[in-house]
């Protein structure tokens, strides 16, 4: 059990949930728009995942890690878990990607004279704003990603768990967590680290977007997701 299960009171024990942003895909190097489409990771996503594996390896051992099952983050997950010694990854849809409809697979440039409608919807700031082709508005990215986390803290009271997901789903599990807004981007096996009651379902972000592990491999600051605009 960790240390997060001494952090009581009226709202009981803590679940230590430690989000993980999956690696770099060639697609976020080009800037191309993923959402459900299913990009493996490239040689500097699998560098990345290696070195947040080796830094999660050596802090307090997780009891699960649950993980999108897009192959990006996937992928991601079965490195983490390999070097934290957990025998399997539990998958979940629920921490996909938001669904972004027509734009998928389009660079914004290409979106905005090809898909014109659905570029405005998904650069609209309207929180019920569905995309045309299926896609999901932030409202409904919100709770699906938001009831997961809380049925996995369920599980797993007072103890540590490792989402592996997305930028967009991030930044939504980010706001229901905190209420002081969300500047810059989520990278690549970025680490967020919010604590989750299981009583009262009280947050606390202990830690947002930390890139230190990758200092070797770097971060790719002009590649695509993890900002407000994310996919």
């Amino acid at each position: 059990m960790s240390s997060s299960s001494t952090v009581e009171g009226k709202d009981g024990e803590f679940t230590e949930v430690v989000v993980v942003r999956h690696g770099e895909t060639s697609w976020n190097a080009s800037r191309i728009i993923q959402g459900h489409l299913d990009a493996e990771l490239n040689e500097i996503g699998r560098q990345q995942a290696v070195a947040v594996a080796h830094r999660l390896s050596k802090e307090a051992k997780p009891a699960a890690i649950y993980s999108s099952d897009l192959k990006r983050a996937a992928e991601t997950a079965r490195t983490i878990a390999k070097f934290c010694n957990l025998p399997n990854v539990v998958f979940d849809p629920a921490l996909r990607e938001r669904h972004i409809g027509d734009v998928q697979g389009l660079t914004l440039q290409d979106a905005v004279k090809e898909k014109p409608e659905a570029y405005k919807a998904f650069m609209s700031h309207k929180r019920n704003q569905q995309i045309p082709g299926g896609g999901e508005s932030l409202d409904q990215l919100s709770e699906r990603c938001v009831s997961c986390l809380y049925k996995i803290v369920e599980k797993h009271r007072g103890e540590r768990v490792i989402l592996v997901s997305h930028g967009g789903t991030i930044r939504e599990l980010y706001r229901h967590a905190s209420p002081v807004p969300l500047r810059g981007k989520i990278h690549n096996t970025s680490v967020t680290v919010v604590l989750v009651s299981g009583d009262t379902g009280r947050c606390i972000v202990k830690m947002c977007g930390d890139v230190s592990h990758l200092e070797a491999t770097g971060v790719l600051e002009n590649a695509f997701g993890g900002d407000k605009s994310s996919a």
